[in-house]
């Protein structure tokens, strides 16, 4: 019987030696912690198919939040004035008017008329702007609106030489320039 269990140990530890052993070796110890893994998940739902993916997106904004895409299929709200107040077409006309200024006007003067027209950031960011230094002198076309929610529209108006760019914001229903933007004609 010695002889027998020595061939027996003598193939079983040669046999766990080889390629073949450790192959096999491995094989048994994936399946054991696949078949772990499986025993702690519990059962799976078979109406789920190959993947456990969510059924619906993972939605990361409120659902009320515009779509960021580049293709929007909603429509742009209408800008919103309070009544009595200017429109916002009004507004970056008369911000326009403002802005080129009167021969003779001092910078105080030119300052004192955007003051009225501007949120206090755009007002602090003008302070040290010099009339003079403005790129044009007259208005050339019509006020052109680009909505882009009920608070928040840019304004384009045409100017000899260039385009003046208005962002105005009216979160309270008054509307008022936020931001200048100058482009010249090419």
């Amino acid at each position: 019987m010695t002889v027998v269990r020595r061939a027996i140990e003598f193939l079983f530890l040669r046999l766990l030696r080889s390629r073949l052993g450790v192959a096999l070796g491995i094989a048994v110890l994936v399946l054991g912690v696949v078949g772990a893994a499986r025993l702690v998940a519990g059962p799976s739902d078979p109406a789920a198919g190959l993947s456990n993916r969510p059924i619906d997106p993972i939605t990361t904004v409120h659902p009320t939040t515009g779509d960021d895409g580049a293709i929007s299929t909603t429509t742009t709200p209408s800008p919103v004035t309070r009544p009595g107040q200017p429109t916002p077409d009004l507004v970056a006309e008369r911000f326009a008017a403002a802005w080129l200024g009167r021969p003779g006007q001092t910078a105080e003067d030119w300052h004192d008329a955007l003051r009225p027209l501007s949120t206090a950031g755009l007002t602090e960011k003008l302070s040290g702007a010099d009339p003079a230094e403005v790129p044009a002198s007259a208005v050339t076309g019509e006020v052109t609106l680009r909505p882009r929610g009920e608070t928040f529209v840019e304004a384009t108006i045409p100017l000899d030489g260039g385009q003046l760019r208005l962002e105005l914001l009216a979160p309270d229903g008054r509307w008022l320039v936020d931001a200048v933007d100058w482009s010249r004609d090419e």
